[in-house]
């Protein structure tokens, strides 16, 4: 592929292995209402949270449901372990901090929280829920990446793990990437089993515009 100006990054499932503390969040929220924390957590996957509890809890105040959710999520970032996919680091410090960016559906203090936790650098631009009307699979997210980075949809590279995300990604105009996914999502131009596995190629296509690539 040609050269990218910039890259954009989703969060979850992309440079941090979060699953299982989601798992653990969804699984203490479920019990909260009496309700499987598995089969919950199987339909959070899926689906974005009020959805969630549209289906699994369709008699609670959706607000509420919320509430706990986050709160629980904060606690999480306070006092949970998490782990960045192998060679997340090397790869962030990689890249100039000014032509990255991540895209995530959570929320800015969590992300912050998290790559505290890892030790992984952030960038000055992060794109959260509550910096746009619409999530993904809309391309508004990324879309909107990319206008804080002043770059064009077509001089973007997005690194993404999940469908959802992809195609959020395709339909900002954006090139696609998968990573940790056992199988590639539709439209997506690269797949990677690992985030490892992509490292060089990422490197290689982003620092081909004169960005640097010592870790």
């Amino acid at each position: 592929m040609s050269p990218v100006k910039c890259v954009l990054f989703d969060v979850d499932g992309t440079l941090i292995d979060a699953a299982r503390n989601q798992r653990e969040v969804w699984g203490t929220w479920a019990r909260r209402y009496g309700l499987d924390g598995d089969e919950v957590y199987q339909v959070a996957l899926r689906t974005r949270p009020v959805e969630t509890f549209a289906q699994v809890a369709p008699d609670r105040d959706p607000r509420e449901c919320l509430a706990v959710l986050h709160e629980l999520e904060d606690e999480d970032v306070r006092t949970g372990g998490y782990t960045a996919f192998d060679g997340a680091a090397e790869l962030l410090r990689g890249l100039q901090s000014e032509r990255w960016a991540l895209v995530t559906s959570n929320y800015e203090h969590r992300v912050r929280g998290r790559f505290a936790h890892t030790g992984l650098p952030t960038p000055g631009v992060i794109v959260d829920a509550a910096a746009v009307a619409a999530g993904k699979p809309s391309p508004v997210p990324y879309l909107r990446a990319a206008e804080l980075l002043g770059a064009a949809s077509e001089d973007c590279l997005v690194i993404e793990d999940a469908p959802s995300g992809v195609e959020s990604g395709l339909r900002a105009g954006m090139t696609v990437w998968q990573v940790n996914a056992a199988t590639a999502a539709e439209g997506v131009h690269r797949h990677f089993a690992s985030l490892r596995e992509a490292i060089p190629h990422i490197l290689a296509s982003a620092t081909d515009t004169g960005q640097r690539t010592e870790a």
